[in-house]
């Protein structure tokens, strides 16, 4: 069993590094008094990797941090302590930007604000004397991002649960609304639409004959180039700002042609590359009797999803 402590000041991140342990496959438990750590070992079956947050705010408890500590060590229990630090300066201004109250923080009718946080980032200081001596790793959050420290926590912790990203690229109709939950959207109604080729027009994107006709057009592949590289240049920045979905949407007219077979084509092109790519074709089923009705500006319900 890996047991992980994570402890430091407040306003450091911690609850930023137990939701990346979280990710990470870890158990988490926030805020347990140091003398219940013996207990909390004994409890959990089924995890090899937990991680507990104990700090300051267990009040009087924490003065048993250092003795929970050797009798954690002294049962062969593999225990690392993270200490995650930041600068007085970084600590004030983050607790004047959330307006949370330090949890040792005293108003008095005589002192500034400002002045009364320094004074309890201060006192927390001394009572995390021992925790921070005890240390195995030590974190300055100062200048680190949410998704730098996520990294951070990742590439020291659990480097081989490192979250993955999925990509869900959807294909829909315009005439039936835009996807609510789209991060990128690409229009490619200048695309010519097999919907006037009679012998097309009930068939799908999917059809060999449909996707034959559309990559016909001289435009299709000059756009799949440069979407190929937008794309490519995106998903490791969204990665790195730690976002577990990317949607993706492709639309159409009435999505069921042009859409769905550049949507096919996006996700292999992906999957060649690596990356866990999903298609969800929203709209290929609506109006399939060749009709061109206009519907309401709603979002249908999801008509299949590939995996």
């Amino acid at each position: 069993m890996r047991l992980v402590i994570v402890t430091g000041p407040s306003g450091t991140g911690k609850t930023l590094a137990l939701h990346s342990f979280e990710d990470a496959s870890y158990f988490t438990v926030d805020n347990l008094p140091p003398r219940m750590l013996p207990q909390l070992i004994q409890s959990v079956e089924g995890f090899d990797r937990i991680a507990v947050v104990v700090d300051t705010r267990s009040g009087s408890a924490f003065l048993h941090f250092e003795e929970a500590i050797h009798r954690l060590r002294a049962d062969n229990t593999e225990v690392e302590i993270l200490y995650l630090d930041a600068s007085d300066e970084t600590l004030v201004r983050r607790f004047k930007e959330t307006r949370r109250p330090h949890p040792l923080f005293i108003p008095s009718a005589d002192d500034r604000t400002e002045d009364g946080i320094v004074e309890a980032i201060h006192t927390e200081r001394t009572l995390l004397e021992t925790a921070r001596a005890l240390a195995d790793c030590t974190i300055d959050t100062s200048s680190l991002s949410a998704s730098q420290l996520r990294e951070t926590i990742h590439s020291s912790y659990a480097q081989d649960t490192r979250p993955g990203m999925m990509i869900i690229i959807t294909s829909f109709g315009f005439k039936y609304g835009l996807p609510v939950d789209a991060d990128l959207v690409f229009d490619v109604r200048f695309l010519n639409n097999p919907y006037y080729r009679p012998e097309l027009r009930k068939r799908t994107g999917r059809d060999p004959e449909v996707a034959a006709y559309i990559y016909q057009d001289p435009r299709t592949q000059p756009f799949l180039d440069r979407l190929h590289d937008l794309v490519m240049f995106t998903l490791p920045e969204y990665r790195r700002e730690g976002k577990a979905y990317v949607n993706i949407a492709i639309g159409c007219t009435g999505g069921k042609h042009r859409s769905v077979a550049l949507t096919e084509e996006l996700a292999t092109y992906l999957r060649d590359r690596g990356y866990h790519a999903v298609i969800r074709h929203r709209d290929i089923q609506l109006d399939s009797n060749g009709g061109s009705a206009l519907l309401p500006n709603i979002s249908p319900p999801t008509a299949e999803v590939t995996l």
